[in-house]
């Protein structure tokens, strides 16, 4: 496996099922247009950095631990439903203009982004085992610089992924009437807060 190709083909992989990150950054593309569905990827690309760099540096006993799993799981529930009631509480702003200018609503897209994907379990459970397992089974056949480069690798197809989810769904904006939006925003915020259930249970398992 020490093929950049074959890095790359795993960001992609591991990036394109559709989960509660990727469900939000396509409901996003829907509603906002391209730029906020971008920023959003880019603030979850962000998390995916920082556990990254926890895993590399050995601090998988920080994230690893039974009270921070509950934690994620509880926080992931809370901003999981939020996000998707808050979503079917803004239908109505779902429209077919694709101007959208404000500076702040770009940075409450990444904020968004990054929240979401550090307070979501399965992106840690993806760092620390397929990652970990990568750097575990490599460390004795692999150089420094090489990690670094194979990591990267990863990120590109995270991001290439992303860029590819956010260019579809802010284009498909243009040839959708403004119903059939907000059907798609309505059964993607209620795949969300799905989402955010199943973290809550998790969440009360892990409790009690």
């Amino acid at each position: 496996m020490n093929s950049i190709f074959t890095y790359f083909f795993l960001g992609v992989s591991l990036a394109a099922p559709i989960g509660p990150v990727k469900a939000t950054l396509l409901n996003t593309g829907f509603k906002n247009g391209f730029f906020h569905a971008w920023y959003f990827g880019l603030g979850a690309l962000a998390t995916d950095i920082l556990y990254m760099l926890m895993v590399y540096f050995g601090l998988v006993q920080l994230i690893d631990s039974p009270l921070m799993k509950i934690i994620l799981w509880s926080f992931g529930c809370f901003v999981l439903t939020y996000t998707g009631i808050e979503n079917l509480l803004t239908l109505k702003k779902v429209e077919l203009d694709l101007k959208f200018k404000k500076t702040t609503r770009l940075r409450h897209s990444i904020l968004s982004g990054f929240l979401m994907a550090l307070l979501n379990p399965l992106t840690i459970l993806f760092w620390l085992g397929i990652y970990g397992s990568i750097l575990a089974g490599s460390s004795e056949t692999l150089t420094e610089s090489q990690v670094i480069i194979y990591s990267m690798a990863i990120l590109v197809g995270i991001s290439l992924v992303d860029i590819t989810m956010a260019t579809i769904s802010s284009g498909a904006r243009t040839y959708l009437t403004s119903t059939l939006l907000k059907t798609i925003s309505i059964l993607s915020s209620l795949a969300i807060i799905g989402f955010g259930i199943y973290f809550g249970i998790q969440a009360f398992h892990a409790l009690f």
